[in-house]
C-alpha cells in the first residue's frame, strides 16, 4: 500500500494494491501496518462506521465536529467515483485555510485519512456512490457543524457547469472566515493532543 501526505498537515492518501483475475477483484482499502507506518501510530479506535448514497452532482460538507470531543475519519468510496476533499479548519495549524483533494473511485481505490478536527467534503462524480467511514466516535447531533463548500476564499473544486445538491445545513453553512470570527473552529493544539490521545500516543489529554 502506497502512501502520501496531502498539503492539509496530518491528512494522509493511501493507494492499496489490487488483485484482480477471472472472478473480479480483491482489495483491502485498510492496512493496519501501513497506516502506522506513514501515521506514526495505529488508527483510531473504531466507535462507528457511515455509509451513504449520494447521485452525482451532490456535495456533501464542509464537515467538522466540535473539539472536543472532535473526530478522526478514515473514508473510501465503495462504489461509484466522488473527489474527496479535506479542509484545514483548525486556528492556529500551519496549513490552515489549506486543501487537498483525493479522486476516490474503484479503479486505484483510494483512500483518506482525516485527522482530528479539520474539515471534510466530498463532490460525487457519478450516480449511486457510496461512501464509507470509519470513525474514531459516535454520532452527535449538536456536535456537528458545517462550514460553507461554496466559500470564494477557499475556492474548492466543484463540478463545473453543475449547480452543487447540497442539505439545507450546508447551503445555510457559514464561510471559514465567518466561523473563525464567531470562535466555533477547532484549535490545532487541542485537536493534536485528542488525536494522540485517540491512537495511543499519549495516555491522557489535559484539562
Amino acid at each position: 500500500m502506497k502512501s502520501r501526505k496531502l498539503a492539509v498537515e496530518g491528512a494522509l492518501e493511501f493507494t492499496p494494491r489490487v488483485f484482480e483475475d477471472q472472478r473480479g477483484l480483491f482489495v483491502s482499502p485498510f492496512q493496519g501496518p501501513a497506516f502506522t507506518e506513514a501515521a506514526g501510530g495505529p488508527l483510531f479506535p473504531v466507535e462507528q462506521t457511515n455509509h451513504s448514497r449520494s447521485r452525482r452532482g451532490v456535495v456533501r460538507g464542509i464537515h467538522f465536529t466540535v473539539t472536543p470531543p472532535g473526530t478522526a475519519k478514515y473514508v473510501y468510496c465503495a462504489r461509484g467515483a466522488v473527489l474527496d476533499i479535506v479542509v484545514d479548519v483548525r486556528v492556529g495549524s500551519p496549513t490552515f485555510g489549506a486543501w487537498d483533494t483525493v479522486r476516490m473511485d474503484q479503479v486505484d481505490f483510494r483512500t483518506m485519512y482525516c485527522p482530528v478536527g479539520v474539515g471534510h467534503a466530498f463532490v460525487v462524480l457519478e450516480d449511486d456512490t457510496v461512501m464509507s467511514y470509519m470513525l474514531s466516535s459516535s454520532y452527535v447531533p449538536e456536535n456537528e457543524l458545517a462550514l460553507d463548500v461554496r466559500d470564494p476564499a477557499l475556492a474548492l473544486p466543484l463540478l463545473d457547469g453543475v449547480e452543487p445538491i447540497l442539505s439545507e445545513r450546508d447551503q445555510a453553512a457559514p464561510t471559514l472566515a465567518e466561523a473563525k470570527a464567531a470562535g466555533i473552529l477547532p484549535d490545532y493544539e487541542r485537536c493534536r493532543e485528542i488525536e494522540d490521545a485517540l491512537r495511543g500516543r499519549r495516555t491522557s489529554v489535559a484539562g
